[in-house]
């Protein structure tokens, strides 16, 4: 007689795993592995000191993620009616002037006055600290809306460390089995562009596409040759620093594409599983610079790469 307390499992189809839509969240975990792989890739890498700097920012977002307390999940209703417009549930927009996002953001900035950083950077950190209300909410709009004008690089960058907490503690509290697909490029949580895409090997989702939101971490699944930031199948290419015949052995590739004439970085975990969605990306900073003066333009959003 069948256990009648025994349910199919929906990720499995056939006796054949199904990746997952969004993979799950856990945003402590995620900023202490990216603080680790910061601190890791600055040993070796020319951009040392920088990358030094971003495993400490990382690091006090990892404290911040886990010292408050759970943010106010969001209501059922409101989850419903943005599911049915197919909308992303958080409305970042609504979030400027949120009790919770100022809470966050200021332990963020308290604590980050512990870290060692250069001298443009303490001075960013003490303005940004200081800044009347009207100064923050531009800051925090700004980084909202993904638009990082140069001249208030710096100060943003530290908004924007406090905001990534917020947004990804506010996204983990979400079912990502009740998400949906917005649109190609969108993140279904928050509506926010990837910084990069991750063809990951996990198993029962190998070689499976990951475009990873830059604002709140959520990871959500993408067809695998398809451009991230205009949808097309056509035209797409691949860039590596290393053209001589071992492109395809590339753990970091720029997908460029032909038809809006933008590119993303997208990594390959199936070919070094200790890459970091956002580490990586700033650690490969020479892919950028070899492509400034192609006939592709950046189509992702990162923050920690404000000012490059």
């Amino acid at each position: 007689m069948s256990d009648p307390s025994l349910k199919p499992d929906p990720s499995v189809i056939g006796g054949i795993a199904v990746a997952p839509f969004v993979r799950p969240l856990d945003p402590v975990a995620e900023f202490r592995k990216r603080a680790d792989r910061f601190a890791f890739l600055a040993q070796t890498s020319d951009l040392g000191p920088f990358l030094d700097f971003l495993a400490a920012l990382t690091g006090v977002q990892a404290q911040i993620a886990e010292r408050l307390p759970a943010p106010e999940p969001l209501r059922a209703e409101e989850f419903a009616r943005a599911r049915q417009a197919a909308m992303p549930p958080i409305d970042r927009l609504s979030l400027i002037d949120s009790p919770e996002l100022a809470e966050t953001l200021e332990a963020t900035l308290t604590a980050l006055r512990e870290v060692e950083m250069p001298d443009q950077a303490r001075v960013a950190l003490e303005a940004v600290i200081e800044a009347d209300a009207d100064a923050r909410r531009w800051l925090i709009a700004n980084v909202m809306a993904e638009t990082i004008p140069e001249e208030a690089a710096a100060p943003l960058l530290l908004v924007a460390i406090g905001v990534q907490v917020h947004l990804s503690r506010l996204a983990a509290t979400l079912d990502g089995t009740e998400l949906v697909p917005i649109r190609t490029g969108v993140c279904p949580a928050c509506g926010g562009r990837p910084n990069i895409s991750t063809v990951v090997g996990t198993p029962g989702a190998e070689n499976t596409r990951y475009a990873h939101c830059a604002s709140c971490a959520t990871a959500w699944n993408e067809v695998r040759v398809k451009c991230l930031c205009c949808g097309s199948t056509k035209g797409i290419g691949y860039r590596t620093l290393d053209e001589g015949g071992k492109a395809e052995k590339a753990s970091v590739r720029a997908e460029v594409c032909d038809e809006c004439h933008r590119w993303v970085k997208i990594l390959y975990q199936t070919l070094n599983p200790t890459l970091d969605p956002v580490a990586d990306d700033v650690a490969s900073l020479g892919l950028d610079i070899a492509l400034q003066d192609s006939e592709w333009r950046r189509g992702a959003f990162n923050p920690l790469l404000s000012g490059f």
